[in-house]
């Protein structure tokens, strides 16, 4: 049944942009029209729709989007982008509204929930990346500079404000509640979901992916790497596995850290390694499908900062996973729900050898624990996350008419 209050979505990324951020919040607000309004404020080209029935309004921001290397043009635009929407939505918000933010980027928040606090409408926020938590572990910053006390500072008054405060990942409520003032009951843990038809696939040998010699045991490793996240350990492993002519690796995607990832392979073009072009989306299932195993490496201290949604995914066709990060982890807590995996410690490319080795030893345990992946990807479907976004939504809309 539809409400009076009002729905608005501010987030930079939204379809048609081909971003998994993008196709997350695209699906969370198509749900969340069924019940209401919903006017989502986008930075993306080509997003804007109006006026379809049981559709989410989508207001279109020109928006300047600088290449990543020119970083103090980045930093102008962002700033531009979080003063943009501030504006839009202080236009469009009225009191008994409520307005949802993503954290990208992460200047977005403290604008967008200003201009709703004006408006006395409100508030809810969706944290897919956490700062300067993230900035920390991924070394740009020093926990003791300036600009880190600054955004510690901002999130203190801004967490506490909001009225409810939705998580992707179980290990990020321990750092949230680390700012003073803020209540559990504000937390609200909704995970990632697969984007693509949950059900094992069997290997195909004739698979161009795993060409020329399909026995090998495949280990793959694919989509955005970004600063939290840590290639180098990937290649070391497969330098050290080298001499193992049962194992193959088989690496494509973008980001920083591919760009780190094509350096080393430029210095030592492993025999074992073989680099592609990004997969695109509507191969994704069958370069998913070649491999045996997949890795994804973190680097150290990013439990609760980093959330792989591309393990739902590699899940979902029934594979097991490799990944390089603390227990306490999201990704870590979601391999240990069936023994579906391996968790080695982050940055220590023996122990992923190690994992990697074991997974070719025994190929019939490996195939196992891929096939109760597929079953533990049930747990993770869109269905029911989306059911759970609009129970938030709807919780903070009652507690508003109380």
């Amino acid at each position: 049944m539809a409400t009076s209050a009002k729905l608005i979505i501010a987030a930079q990324f939204y379809p048609p942009d081909p971003t998994t951020t993008a196709v997350y919040v695209g699906r969370i607000a198509e749900s969340l029209a069924r019940d209401r309004h919903v006017v989502v404020i986008s930075a993306t080209p080509g997003s804007r729709v109006v006026g379809q029935t049981g559709k989410p309004e989508v207001v279109e921001l020109k928006n300047w989007n600088p290449r990543k290397s020119a970083i103090v043009r980045r930093a102008a635009a962002i700033c531009l982008l979080a003063a943009q929407m501030f504006v839009s939505v202080l236009r469009r918000t009225r009191s008994g509204d409520i307005v949802f933010c993503v954290t990208t980027p992460f200047t977005l928040p403290y604008a967008v929930l200003l201009a709703a606090r004006l408006r006395r409408a409100k508030t809810m926020l969706l944290i897919y990346d956490l700062y300067p938590e993230a900035l920390e572990a991924a070394g740009i910053v020093s926990s003791n500079s300036l600009a880190v006390r600054l955004i510690r500072f901002a999130n203190t008054l801004l967490f506490r404000r909001v009225d409810a405060i939705v998580v992707i990942g179980r290990d990020v409520p321990p750092l949230i509640e680390k700012y003073r003032g803020v209540a559990a009951e504000q937390l609200r843990y909704i995970p990632n979901w697969a984007l693509i038809q949950i059900g094992y696939r069997e290997i195909d040998p004739a698979s161009r992916f795993r060409a020329p010699d399909s026995s090998k045991l495949i280990v793959g490793m694919s989509g955005n790497l970004g600063f939290t996240h840590d290639p180098v350990t990937v290649f070391e492993a497969a330098r050290i596995l080298r001499d193992r002519k049962d194992i193959h690796f088989i690496l494509s995607g973008w980001g920083v850290g591919w760009a780190t990832l094509n350096d080393l392979y430029s210095m030592d073009r492993l025999e074992n390694v073989t680099i592609l072009k990004p997969v695109p989306e509507d191969e994704l299932v069958e370069f998913l499908s070649a491999a045996d195993l997949w890795v994804i490496p973190y680097r150290r201290r990013v439990t609760g900062v980093s959330i792989p949604s591309r393990l739902y995914n590699i899940l979902a066709i029934g594979r097991p996973v490799v990944i390089t990060s603390e227990a306490s982890s999201e990704g870590a807590l979601v391999l240990g729900e069936a023994a579906i995996g391996w968790i080695v410690p982050p940055e220590t490319p023996a122990e992923l050898a190690r994992a990697i080795r074991e997974a070719a030893d025994d190929r019939q345990a490996t195939k196992d624990k891929g096939v109760r992946a597929a079953g533990v990807a049930e747990k993770y479907h869109e269905d029911t996350a989306l059911a759970r976004y609009r129970q938030a939504v709807n919780e903070v809309d009652q507690a508003m008419l109380r």
